[in-house]
């Protein structure tokens, strides 16, 4: 018998009130969450919860996520990190370092399967579960009872309560200086769009991208925003040297970031007009061109 289930995580801001969220069935699902979290740890945590909720079973297990950042983490970037002592291939420190190792532990003498599938898109297990993770940060955030479910049958007593210590690191505002410039934030911000772990995550680009975005990339072609959400870069592509030349406030709203990168490709100057709304900077252009 194989266990079909999905798995998934809701934050409101990421970071901010966070939930996760696994379903199987009416009857068998669990939630939780924390007061402040990403995206990220929601989805993980959501395939920790079912793993150990399951640790009892010998069925095979089937993950549907929409997550492609959980599914690389798992099926690509891993075991390369645990070699390297849970570093990148440009050597930073990985994040949420203790979700994934105890995912890892999870998952070992399992038998087990992650299936992509696309969030939002009518799919009922995937709707089950981002609603349910949904409802656990909207109760987090208004401070109401969290729904967490009934959980799997015959999970020892307690088991379900989510890990007070798995309130880690932070994906796109990790190490957040408590006073930074607006040019610093643009700064930080871009640096995080040339991570490959970011880009391999369409939810964590998007949170980066303004809805209008349009990008002239180095070969001349016109990218919107759906396209390079489509086209999410690969963890083990070379990390991007980057050096800012300057960066200009065209108002308080409005910053352009003139840089350049270097990489496998060869040296590519750059400019990024950075925009603020509501509270939050995001990229509306982006062009590159070869340095000559």
């Amino acid at each position: 018998m194989t266990i079909v289930a999905a798995a998934d995580g809701s934050a409101l801001g990421n970071p901010g009130p966070s939930g996760w969220a696994w379903y199987v069935d009416d009857e068998r699902w669990s939630a939780g969450g924390w007061p402040h979290g990403t995206n990220n740890m929601g989805e993980l945590m959501a395939v920790i919860d079912l793993l150990e909720s399951t640790a009892h079973q010998d069925d095979d297990l089937r993950i549907l996520c929409d997550s492609q950042y959980v599914i690389n983490s798992v099926t690509k970037w891993m075991p390369g990190w645990k070699r390297k002592g849970w570093r990148k291939s440009n050597g930073s420190p990985v994040l949420n370092r203790e979700l994934l190792e105890r995912l890892d532990r999870g998952l070992q003498g399992r038998s087990y399967t992650f299936e992509w599938v696309k969030g939002h898109a009518g799919h009922d297990l995937n709707e089950a579960a981002d609603a349910r993770a949904r409802a656990a940060a909207t109760a987090y955030q208004k401070g109401d009872t969290i729904p967490i479910g009934p959980g799997w049958p015959g999970r020892s007593s307690g088991a379900g309560e989510p890990a007070a210590d798995a309130v880690l690191e932070f994906d796109l505002f990790d190490g957040l200086p408590a006073e930074e410039t607006d040019e610093q934030t643009v700064e930080r911000l871009e640096r995080e769009l040339l991570d490959p772990a970011v880009r391999a995550d369409s939810s964590q680009v998007a949170a980066l991208l303004h809805s209008g975005f349009e990008e002239i990339g180095r070969s001349g072609r016109l990218w919107g925003r759906d396209a390079l959400l489509e086209s999410p870069a690969d963890e083990d592509t070379p990390a991007t040297e980057l050096t800012v030349l300057g960066a200009q406030k065209l108002g308080d709203d409005a910053i352009l970031l003139t840089l350049r990168t270097v990489d496998a490709r060869g040296s590519t100057l750059r400019s990024s007009l950075w925009l603020r709304s509501a509270g939050r900077w995001r990229l509306r252009f982006h062009q590159g061109t070869p340095e000559a």
